[in-house]
């Protein structure tokens, strides 16, 4: 078999390291198909985004018109999957791509992301029967999986098109970040880790004053998901953690004082865990907590652990109200409904 014949069996077995070995032996990362397509497009029709990504940094073109008028690039960002545009997007997009080609690429994300993935689908097919949906994990991040009318996309749009931005130079609003994060409640989800992703690489005052004044809108999962960025831009070494360091501290000690909801709360509390604190500032702070996570309705794991927490301080008072606080999850947990 020539070398090519066993790149065309690699990709379609979905082997990367056999792929990775052909290619360094010789083999044309251009090569096509059997069928005809090249090998980049039958990795991207497949949701393959390690072969593609090792086919691209081998030489294959994500640009190579194809016979229906796309492109191996244009086809992945169709399919909603930023892992796999990731893959294949290339080098130095932002200057290999002219101005017409990027606005192609945003204007179709951002069609598929105002539309919505199922309402997109039934547009093209026609499909009138119910979607099949199931979650699938792309790197580190999950993302749906919607299949009508003999089409399977995922739902990941959102995250393309805020990394396509990011890629080209277009630096996005913050607030309207942010309304793409909260459109997905689950923290693991694409759209969210995209844009944590794209803010943690954006340092300037503009954008950290822009992002902490989310602090105070009146959508709890504004809150929320900003208590969350603020807690994970130290592990994650973004610039955040080290420019504006005593400021946040400062923002978040503000912040729990004040802050009315148990869930949002709890991950505030948890961004100030790793963080300097004066002792009379954090009594102050763990009094505030404990009177708002007692009786809180939310029976999430976040403000059970901070419950928790709050056993092991030095504090009668707090101690007592986490006891009262935790007494009600206890006897639901042993006691769960019926039917569950």
């Amino acid at each position: 078999m020539t070398a090519d014949g066993r790149l065309v069996a690699a990709v379609r077995a979905r082997d990367v390291d056999a792929v990775w070995e052909v290619l360094a032996a010789g083999a044309d990362p251009n090569a096509c198909d059997a069928d005809g397509p090249p090998l980049l497009w039958v990795a991207v029709n497949g949701f393959d985004h390690e072969v593609a990504g090792v086919l691209v940094d081998h030489g294959a073109d994500p640009d190579r018109p194809l016979p229906d008028g796309t492109t191996p690039l244009l086809r992945a960002v169709d399919l909603g999957s930023s892992a796999l545009v990731g893959a294949v997007l290339g080098k130095d997009p932002a200057l290999r791509l002219p101005a017409d080609a990027r606005e192609h690429l945003l204007a179709l994300a951002r069609a598929w992301y105002e539309t919505g993935t199922e309402e997109e689908l039934r547009r093209r097919t026609g499909a009138v029967g119910p979607a099949e949906r199931v979650w699938v994990t792309e790197q580190y991040a999950d993302v749906e999986q919607v299949s009508l009318g003999g089409l399977t996309v995922r739902a990941g749009h959102g995250a393309v098109l805020t990394g396509l931005e990011w890629r080209f130079r277009v630096l996005t609003p913050v607030d309207e970040l942010v309304a793409r994060a909260v459109r997905h409640r689950e923290p693991g989800h694409v759209g969210q880790q995209a844009v944590r992703f794209v803010l943690g690489e954006r340092r300037s005052r503009e954008t950290w004053s822009a992002l902490t004044a989310h602090h105070r809108h009146p959508d709890p999962a504004h809150r929320r998901f900003l208590a969350a960025f603020l807690c994970d831009t130290p592990l994650l070494g973004m610039g955040h953690a080290v420019e504006y360091e005593a400021e946040e501290t400062e923002l978040l000690v503000a912040w729990a004082s004040a802050e009315p909801d148990g869930g949002v709360l709890a991950e505030v509390l948890r961004a100030l865990g790793g963080r300097e604190c004066p002792e009379e500032e954090a009594v102050g702070l763990r009094r505030a907590a404990a009177s708002v996570l007692a009786p809180s309705a939310d029976r999430t794991p976040e403000v059970a652990d901070a419950l928790a927490a709050l056993l092991d301080v030095d504090d009668r008072p707090v101690r007592l109200e986490a006891t009262y606080g935790l007494a009600p999850r206890a006897w639901e947990a042993r006691n769960p409904p019926e039917g569950t």
